[in-house]
């Protein structure tokens, strides 16, 4: 029967039938948590832990109370939701739209940066990907029977876009530009300046900006600005917004989609066949954690603690690098001087129990480093005490 299938599901693997790589797919990551790994292989904000705010919490338990709880809400998202995401995009994202013509919720991220690329992507067309990039940006593309056609984010540049990168790779088949802003896996915030140019290459070779801006809520040093609040870019962009990384609220599955409203209009009249209607108290929540989102700050703050203790460990260790990171709770960290990637990750997950993930999944300049997720668990301390068992162990690691 694999035979009859695309060649990006053939080729794919579950994880039944032999080891899955990935920390996303199957259930095997799981069940290292239960062995006593360090689990810093999953974006999700101070897993296991529990961290629901209490006024979240407490907003949970009246959703489910009410009549509607267990029905659906329709599939473009509950009206009080997108209004409260309205008057958080004037604020934040310098986005000024109609709730009811311009946002789409979600059943999260994942699922809407999908959606916001498969109306445009055909069998043959080429789709400018930034990388290390997200690894959903070129599996998407290729799900959809496109062409991925790889730019380089360089170390020695901060891994900012060069737009040279871009016009050397441009062609009369590229269709789209994907772009992770911040940056997953390297934690970029791209400069208003690239952005600009960015805009200006977008505009002048009439494509589709696709923006995942999962990441957007904790920029520490650099201006953190939306691709689509430039002008000319609102009307060929889609944007890609999440309440699981910022908020820490992934298992609630609640994202949403904004673009111009012609766009939007196509994605409204198939959302019910490819998306379904988002969880219905799962979206009241959201609303909640809209109107009073202070307990982020507090988010925020022990990120950045991470960052910076990650930034001191890790640096400390010969033939190891690791930028500071710049947005989020992430770390891309070099040893390449030491060797595979594939064999260091396995070697942290032998001799220092934690589990982190090989850069080889994150596309074109991954080889080499790791990704290493620094918001995980409540307590610091349980994060500088993994990081600790890295730094020792890479310290034994035996150089060739």
């Amino acid at each position: 029967m694999k035979s009859k299938m695309t060649a990006a599901f053939r080729n794919a693997n579950g994880g039944l039938f032999s080891q899955a790589g990935k920390a996303d797919v199957g259930n095997a990551y799981q069940e290292l948590e239960r062995q006593g790994v360090a689990l810093m292989g999953w974006a999700d904000p101070f897993m296991p832990d529990f961290s629901l705010p209490e006024h979240l919490k407490e907003a949970t338990a009246a959703a489910l109370e009410l009549a509607i709880a267990p029905h659906y809400t329709a599939p473009v998202g509950n009206v009080d939701l997108k209004y409260a995401i309205a008057a958080k995009l004037r604020e934040k994202n310098q986005l000024s739209v109609d709730p009811e013509r311009n946002i789409l919720v979600t059943p999260g991220s994942d699922a809407g940066l999908y959606f916001a690329m498969l109306p445009f992507i055909e069998a043959g067309d080429e789709v400018l990907v930034p990388q290390p990039s997200y690894p959903n940006n070129i599996l998407n593309v290729s799900m959809m029977g496109g062409r991925v056609v790889p730019v380089p984010l360089r170390e020695e540049k901060g891994y900012q876009l060069d737009i040279d990168d871009l016009e050397q790779r441009v062609s009369p088949k590229t269709k789209m530009v994907v772009l992770t802003h911040p940056n997953n896996p390297t934690t970029t915030v791209f400069t208003r300046e690239v952005l600009e140019e960015l805009a200006r290459f977008v505009i002048g070779h009439d494509l589709i900006l696709v923006c995942d801006q999962a990441f957007e809520d904790f920029c520490y040093e650099n201006e953190m600005v939306t691709p689509a609040s430039l002008p000319g870019m609102f009307e060929r962009t889609v944007t890609v917004f999440s309440f699981s990384k910022g908020m820490g609220l992934s298992g609630y599955r609640v994202g949403y989609l904004v673009c111009h409203d012609v766009i939007m209009d196509s994605l409204f009249a198939n959302a019910v066949a490819v998306l379904g209607a988002t969880h219905t108290a799962a979206q009241m929540v959201m609303t909640a954690a809209l109107q009073d989102c202070r307990f982020m700050k507090e988010f925020e703050a022990a990120f950045d603690r991470r960052r910076k203790a990650a930034y001191e460990i890790i640096n400390s260790v010969p033939g190891i690098s690791m930028l500071m990171p710049e947005s989020g709770f992430l770390g891309w960290v070099n040893v390449a001087e030491l060797g595979s990637s594939a064999d260091i990750v396995a070697y942290l997950l032998r001799e220092a129990k934690v589990s982190v993930n090989d850069g080889i999944h994150y596309g074109t300049g991954g080889e080499g480093h790791f990704r290493i997720v620094l918001g995980v668990f409540r307590e610091d301390a349980r994060v500088i005490d993994a990081l600790t068992r890295i730094k020792e162990a890479l310290r034994q690691y035996p150089r060739t």
